[in-house]
């Protein structure tokens, strides 16, 4: 079921429903080089593809190398700047982002969240701490952010069960 902190705008989940199962499908292919099971991309308003990335936590050997934090640095990098609010961008993602992702995307200045999998299924399947995020929706929604959930989750999760068949790593710090 498809959750939104705003009315559903069946053209916005359309037009989101189309990214995230490219996004899901070519998945597949960066996980093949070595990427981590997620994928972003950042649109403009205009619908024109200003980054995509997907995890590059274990092939680059960086913690925070989400694919989020990765679309966010390369659209800032495009766009020659660190206030994205000036773009009125819209960032896509294949699963529901993690407590740190969600506040890169916060200080990012990203107006719109599309997400695939829920956090809940993301663990589920592959183990991976999504963090600790109480009220998130309701949080973006008073910083004008908007967002939308659960998008073509079940393309998302066959990927997600795919990735951990194929004993791929899920990055884990020790406790």
């Amino acid at each position: 079921m498809i959750v939104s902190n705003e009315t559903i705008n069946e053209e916005k989940l359309q037009k989101a429903n189309d990214i995230i199962v490219r996004l899901q499908n070519e998945l597949k292919d960066y996980i093949t080089k070595g990427h981590g099971p997620f994928l972003a991309a950042i649109y403009d308003e205009n619908g024109k593809l200003i980054a995509q990335t997907a995890n590059s936590v274990i092939n680059e050997n960086c913690s925070n190398n989400h694919a989020e934090m990765n679309a966010i640095r390369e659209a800032e990098r495009v766009l020659n700047t660190y206030d994205l609010s000036l773009y009125n961008l819209s960032l896509y993602v294949t699963s529901e982002p993690c407590m740190m992702c969600l506040g890169g995307i916060m200080w990012s200045g990203i107006k719109a969240v599309y997400y695939g999998v829920p956090s809940k299924r993301v663990e589920e399947i592959t183990g991976f701490d999504e963090g600790f995020k109480p009220d998130w929706f309701n949080e973006f929604k008073k910083r004008g952010i908007t967002v939308y959930g659960n998008i073509a989750q079940e393309a998302g999760e066959d990927v997600l069960y795919d990735y951990v068949k194929k004993g791929n790593t899920v990055y884990k710090p020790e406790r």
